[in-house]
């Protein structure tokens, strides 16, 4: 396996454990779900393993997401996305979010960035 296929699996087995943390799901439950190993599960978040077409399917269906969730990003040559997202458990967290609490966050950050920005602007 060359290096940009491991990348390429890490990214897919990190978006799986969001999925999977979005839906509040153990490894175990998760497993028990699509009939597979809570082994295989960890393999495949940890990009070790990646699923035939069959599991990647029953992957998607059990955690509620589509094919884009997975692959979109990976299509677009932007694999390196989820590499920049220093705190997963914020992630993990604000995934568990209602709609409304996300659109706090949402309008909080922006917030913050415009203040970020007025305040390098001042100082260029």
């Amino acid at each position: 396996m060359n290096n940009q296929e491991k990348v390429l699996r890490k990214n897919i087995g990190k978006k799986i454990k969001l999925a999977r943390s979005k839906v509040s799901y153990t490894q175990e439950q998760l497993a028990e779900k699509i009939s597979l190993s809570p082994r295989y599960i960890s393999q495949l978040e940890r990009g070790i393993a990646f699923g035939s077409a069959t599991t990647i399917i029953s992957l998607c269906k059990a955690l509620q997401i589509n094919s884009d969730f997975l692959f979109n990003d990976l299509i677009n040559n932007n694999t390196a996305i989820l590499d920049n997202i220093t705190d997963d458990k914020f992630l993990e967290n604000y995934l568990k979010l209602t709609e409304d609490n996300k659109t706090i966050i949402s309008a909080f950050t922006n917030e913050l960035v415009k203040i970020q920005n007025q305040k390098q602007i001042k100082f260029q």
